[in-house]
Parts: C-alpha cells; sequence; structure tokens
C-alpha cells in the first residue's frame, strides 16, 4: 500500500492546473489544433461505431487500473460499510444467501450488521452479488470492484449516446473513465458507488431509446436498470425512478396506439420489476423472517439511536454489550444526526452535500463547464434532466449523512448535464477568439496528467486527501489490520484473536469482522468481555491458539492470552 506523503496536494495541483489552462485559454487559444483536430477525426470514427465504443471505455478503465496495481495495489477494507459488503460477497460466493448466527455472537457484534436472526450484511445485495464474482471468477473480492467500475463507463457512455452524437457520448465515457473509473474510491474501496450508476445509466440510456424506438428490448434495459437501483440503493433510486416513471407516464399518454407501448414497453418493464420485488421478498425473508422487513431496518432498530432523515424522533437507547458500539451510535452519529435537525445544522449539511458532489463529480477541472449551467438551463430537453438532480438533491438534503456514493444512481443525470455545458462551452468565442473550444479540448489532455500524477503520487512527494475530491487517497487505511491478518493466517491451525480496546479508541477504526463461516475460519475475531464469557469464548474455539490484539498499541501488538484473560509474552 502507498504510504502517507506530505507534499504538495493534489487537490491544489488540479487548482493551480485549471487556473492555467483559463488563463492560457484567452492568451493563446490555438496551439496544438492540428494534432487536436486529427484526434478527433479518429476518436469520430471509433464513436461512430458505438457498441464498440461502448466496450473501449469499459475496457479502457479496467485496462488502465490494472496497469497501476505495481503503484497502487488492491487496496484493503478499512471502512465499516466496506467489511459488511465483503461478508455479503463471500456469502453469495459460498451459495448461500445468509448465514446462521453464531454461537456466542455477543463477541462478534460489529458495525453494518446483523447477527439476528441470521448473521448477514445489513445492506441490499447487489453490491455482494459483484464482490462474489469477483472471488468466483478471479479469486478476489476487489476484482468484482475492478469490473463494475469498467461496467459503469461503458453504461455511461452507452447512456450518453441515447441523449447525444455518438462523439459527445464517447467524450464523456472518456471523462467517466478518467474521474470516476480508475482513481475515485468507487474503484478503489469495496462499498459500491458503481453498481448503482450503472442502473442509474441503463434507466436514463434506456429512456431515450424507448421514447425514439418503442423497443422492447430497452424495456427490458430499463428494467434491468431499476433492479439494480432497488437492489443496491432503493432510496436514491426510487428518487430518479420517480421523475422517469411520471415523464414516461406523460409521454405514453400521448401515443397511439396505446397498444403498442403497453404491449412493447409497459409489459416487460413490469415483468422485469415483479421479478425483482419477488426476489427481495425472498431474500428478506430468508435473512429477517419476514418479506417486507429488510436487514438495514434490522440493524437500525437494533443499534441505531438517530433515524436517517432530519424530521424523525431518535430512538430508545438499546442496551450495548461494548463501549466501542455505544461510541458510534450515541457519542459519534447521533450528535451528528442532531444537529442537522436543527435548521442552521440543516443549511450547513446541505452546503457539505453540494461541496462533496461538486468536488466528486467534476473537480476543479471540469467547474469551467458549469459557468454554462444558466444556458444549460434554458434548452428544452434538459428540464427533465433539471428536474429530476433537483429531486434527487432533495433527497439526499433529508438523510443526515452524505457520501458520493449516495447519489450514485444520478450519476447518469450529472453526465447529461456535463456533456451539455461542455457542448455550451464549446461554442463559446469571447472576441471572436475559440476560447471554448480549446478548453474542451484540453480538458481530457489535463485528466490523463492529472491521472499519472496521482498514479505516481507517493514517489512524486505529491499527497492525496481523501476530501473533499474523493479521489483513492494516499493514506494506507485498512494495512495495520491486514498485516496482523496476514501475520495469524500464517501460523499453524486455526487463531482466535481477541480484540482489546483503549477506551478513547476511535469507533470508526473497526478491527472486529468475520468470514461467514467462522468456525471454518482461519481467523476469527471476537470482542473482549467480562472473564466469564472470554472463559466460554476459549472453550468453545478450544482447538484454536488465542491471541490478545491490541489495534491501538503503535504499531498493533498481539501476544498470547492467558487462562486468566491478561496477555501474556510470547515463547
Amino acid at each position: 500500500m502507498t504510504p502517507q506523503s506530505s507534499g504538495p496536494s493534489l487537490f491544489l495541483i488540479e487548482a493551480a492546473v485549471t487556473a492555467i489552462l483559463i488563463g492560457l485559454a484567452f492568451l493563446s487559444p490555438r496551439p496544438g489544433y492540428t494534432w487536436f483536430r486529427a484526434a478527433e477525426r479518429w476518436l469520430g470514427r471509433l464513436a461512430r461505431r458505438r457498441a464498440l465504443a461502448v466496450a473501449a471505455v469499459g475496457v479502457a478503465a479496467c485496462a488502465a487500473r490494472l496497469a497501476i496495481l505495481p503503484a497502487l495495489p488492491v487496496p484493503h477494507p478499512f471502512v465499516h460499510d466496506e467489511f459488511s459488503h465483503l461478508l455479503a460477497g463471500e456469502t453469495f460466493a459460498m451459495g448461500r444467501l445468509t448465514n446462521p448466527t453464531p454461537a456466542l455472537w455477543e463477541h462478534f457484534e460489529s458495525f453494518h450488521i446483523i447477527l439476528h436472526p441470521s448473521y448477514m450484511s445489513m445492506y441490499f445485495p447487489a453490491q455482494g452479488m459483484f464482490l462474489a464474482a469477483g472471488i468466483e471468477l478471479l479469486g478476489h473480492p476487489w476484482f468484482g470492484v475492478w469490473l463494475s467500475a469498467g461496467l459503469m463507463c461503458s453504461a455511461l457512455c452507452w447512456m450518453l449516446q441515447g441523449w447525444f452524437t455518438p462523439g459527445w457520448a464517447l467524450f464523456g465515457g472518456v471523462l467517466a473513465v478518467m474521474r470516476l473509473g480508475v482513481f475515485s474510491y468507487w474503484m478503489n474501496a469495496y462499498h459500491g458507488g458503481a453498481v448503482p450508476a450503472v442502473g442509474g445509466a441503463l434507466v436514463l440510456g434506456a429512456l431515450a431509446r424507448i421514447m425514439r424506438h418503442k423497443r422492447i428490448r430497452d424495456a427490458f434495459w430499463m428494467g434491468a436498470g431499476l433492479a439494480l437501483l432497488a437492489l443496491s440503493r432503493p432510496y436514491e433510486g426510487l428518487l430518479v425512478a420517480i421523475p422517469v416513471g411520471l415523464y414516461l407516464a406523460v409521454w405514453a399518454a400521448w401515443q397511439r396506439p396505446l397498444a403498442v407501448v403497453f404491449r412493447r414497453v409497459a409489459l416487460p418493464l413490469a415483468s422485469v420489476l415483479a421479478l425483482t420485488g419477488a426476489f427481495m421478498a425472498y431474500y428478506n425473508w430468508r435473512i429477517t423472517g419476514s418479506a417486507l422487513n429488510t436487514a438495514y431496518e434490522v440493524n437500525r432498530s437494533t443499534y441505531a439511536v438517530a433515524r436517517q432523515f432530519v424530521w424523525q424522533p431518535p430512538r430508545p437507547e438499546p442496551a450495548y454489550h461494548h463501549k466501542v458500539m455505544r461510541d458510534y451510535y450515541v457519542s459519534l452519529e447521533f450528535p451528528e444526526a442532531q444537529k442537522a435537525g436543527t435548521l442552521s445544522g440543516f443549511l450547513d449539511g446541505c452546503l457539505a452535500k453540494a461541496g462533496i458532489s461538486l468536488f466528486f463529480f467534476f473537480g476543479f477541472l471540469l467547474m469551467p463547464a458549469l459557468c454554462f449551467l444558466p444556458w444549460t438551463l434554458r434548452d428544452r430537453r434538459m428540464r427533465f434532466v433539471v428536474v429530476a438532480i433537483a429531486l434527487l438533491a432533495a433527497g439526499l438534503a433529508v438523510n443526515f449523512y452524505m457520501f458520493p456514493h449516495y447519489a450514485a444512481p444520478g450519476t447518469a443525470l450529472i453526465y447529461i448535464l456535463l456533456v451539455q455545458c461542455l457542448r455550451h462551452l464549446r461554442v463559446w468565442r469571447p472576441a471572436r477568439q475559440p476560447v471554448g473550444r480549446f478548453l474542451v479540448r484540453a480538458i481530457p489532455v489535463l485528466c490523463i496528467l492529472l491521472c499519472g500524477i496521482r498514479a505516481w503520487a507517493a514517489p512524486l512527494g505529491i499527497t492525496v486527501e481523501r476530501f473533499p475530491a474523493m479521489w483513492y487517497g494516499t493514506a494506507p487505511l485498512g494495512v495495520a489490520r491486514a498485516q496482523v491478518c496476514a501475520e495469524l493466517s500464517r501460523r499453524d491451525g486455526g487463531q482466535l484473536a481477541i480484540v482489546r480496546y483503549v477506551p478513547q479508541h476511535n469507533p470508526l477504526n473497526e478491527w472486529v469482522y468475520n468470514e461467514p463461516d467462522m468456525n471454518h475460519a482461519k481467523v476469527v475475531w471476537a470482542r473482549e468481555m467480562d472473564a466469564a464469557s472470554n472463559q466460554e469464548l476459549i472453550g468453545y474455539f478450544s482447538r484454536r491458539k488465542v491471541w490478545l490484539v491490541e489495534p491501538d498499541c503503535k504499531p498493533p501488538k498481539i501476544s498470547p492470552y492467558s487462562a486468566d484473560g491478561k496477555p501474556e509474552p510470547e515463547r
């Protein structure tokens, strides 16, 4: 894993590069004219071969990430959500939908999983399915992330082909590769983003094609996109699906004969959605015992005090078995929810969410295009896109948390708006100088430059922050736990790692996560409890070597766990 750098910030480098680009565009907007024109002609020929262009964009994203694996290896999980999705992926790879509650389950409680009535991730299954595909096809769950990011870039290019000419669709797909597909955490972490983005792209791409051709296959593509949204981020997916459904319904009402629309659009779409609903009902029943109760709701009602939306009153505080669990839900999460429920906190949260989304999707380099948003808003066919983005933004505003993957279902909407802004920028000629054309042509070149800087940030001494741009940062997250797990895995026989935190432990740095089948896992991670509970745990895993793991020591400390629950020096 790349070590943390302490040199100049990539975020500020991008800002400086953007400023230089704008200055150069006004001072000398004609450099490289012949080269740019030749490149556009070549790419134009590729763009007109639509299927090839879609495939090329996805392959480019996947190939580029593989090419830099020596500099940026496969990432380690660190965030709670990542371990939860990995549990789902490993479960699906074993041919299961869930797992039985483990014995002595209190020792294995952790964030964003449930242990009753079964042992499983609290999240919806789509991300876990891709992780399972990575395990089954290429032997590691990250390859499922890698595949989903490539599919996202291809899906965005395909979607844009339904809204724009082939050249602009390819242009938007290339930007997606460089801004989202290689270095964002959607490619370099396990908690998703690419999967719901694929779903949103299929929905928006199918919408444009259905209204033009009324083909059955496009209705199935829309159904597949809606299914992905329902199985990944159903709330935000619904925020995208509502305006699409209303727009499609109004369009259908004006079509004649109506029976053709019903047969070619409504019926295939309803069939896919019915199958999706049946699967989710069965999935919920297997995990929670109720077709209508999700694992997400079981987890939140078991552990959380804060509710999801800013207007909802808090739940009563539950009885926690572990201090670290209370620290997270009561001392860390709940104050944030309380703040979001006040007017000032809500407004501050809206500003922060807007900033996170702006820097993640656009960065400094694409912001000049947003200067042409007023012109874009006047375009008749953009009105639906603007309304849909506004509805998504309103829905995200009332959720007290926000990360860019929350907005992932709306990625296609954002890229439609971005490409239309770039089209206006390209024809901008202040003082009859081709300033806009130069900017549009130079942006992909500078994206490639920034990608190269990011790939070799560590040897160049450049710092890559995770906030606010949400690029895959240079901080070595997850390495310490992975190293301890690897060290224990190398030892003969099964290992039991009993984790002891200091009272001031950061609850965001969680170590207690396990494989689906703990009884056959090489290493079992457990929380230290009282002496009697610890002895019961040790007795249950009597054939395992027992270790005390202290993550808060620097470096983390591993020592044999003695019979009285105290560490003893290793012999």
